[in-house]
């Protein structure tokens, strides 16, 4: 899925949209995508001015993007201005090396369960094939 499907899949634009391209996606099971943190990003100049890390609350945000596109595949559908998607939880959240200029993050989400609007996932950000960031989300689908 290349970045104009990814518009079509995402609510978010510039310069919050944090997904790039979908690797690969399993309605109901898994998908994996990719951000390439540029040092252009909006973040950089006051985070750190000296030493250009990626928030970690953006990572979790990535994170949570590719999540979103993991439920509208599995549901068959695409955001529209009825419905948002919220980030309603976060747990057992770890970070585990900081993310730079340059870098290219590998965000894997699997489905763990998905009951009444209410969607459970276990999500992971890679650098290099090393574990970056590692999380639960709770996300919903809610009517405007």
């Amino acid at each position: 899925m290349d970045i104009h499907a990814v518009l079509k899949s995402l609510p978010h634009r510039f310069p919050f949209l944090l997904v790039d391209r979908v690797l690969e996606v399993e309605p109901g099971k898994h998908i994996r995508a990719l951000k390439n943190v540029t040092i252009n990003e909006p973040f950089f100049p006051g985070h750190f001015p000296n030493h250009p890390v990626m928030p970690g609350v953006l990572i979790v945000e990535a994170l949570a993007q590719t999540a979103a596109i993991l439920s509208f595949e599995t549901l068959g559908t695409t955001p529209d201005a009825d419905s948002v998607y919220y980030l309603c939880g976060v747990d057992n959240t770890r970070f585990k090396k900081p993310v730079m200029a340059g870098d290219q993050l590998v965000l894997e989400v699997e489905l763990l369960k998905h009951s009444r609007g209410i969607w459970k996932y276990q999500a992971r950000a890679r650098v290099d094939g090393g574990v970056v960031a590692e999380t639960e989300l709770l996300c919903a689908v809610r009517p405007t």
